[in-house]
């Protein structure tokens, strides 16, 4: 049986999340300089969001509210989703793995997500 998360960073969702994110920083930066305030920003601030959602709803007490804060990491998860598809269109960078690392960070989180709606936490 696993032992309860103590913080966060305990959370595989948001180690992955984490590093997920390392990984969009490194790759925005061979993204043209003209894009500094539209895809890059956007993208490092969707990817930011998810691991700063995980952190904020794994300290909320009630139920609705845990859910919540996974279900907005979940949104902007999709939003990084569509940026990467729209880096690759536009032949920014070969997105084929981070891609399929938001895959893998969205399965873990729905199924968090979904363990969550079973419990009784009052």
């Amino acid at each position: 049986m696993n032992k309860p998360a103590k913080s966060f960073q305990d959370l595989i969702v948001w180690q992955k999340a984490h590093s997920f994110v390392i990984e969009i920083y490194k790759m925005t930066v061979c993204f043209p300089k003209t894009e500094m305030y539209g895809l890059t920003s956007q993208i490092r601030r969707a990817a930011v969001s998810v691991p700063a959602n995980i952190t904020e709803g794994f300290k909320k007490t009630g139920k609705a509210d845990k859910i919540r804060y996974y279900n907005i990491a979940q949104g902007s998860l999709e939003e990084c989703r569509y940026y990467l598809l729209l880096a690759k269109d536009l032949g920014y960078c070969d997105s084929v793995s981070l891609s399929q690392n938001a895959e893998e960070i969205s399965k873990i989180l729905t199924a968090y997500i979904n363990s969550f709606a079973k419990q009784d936490l009052r």
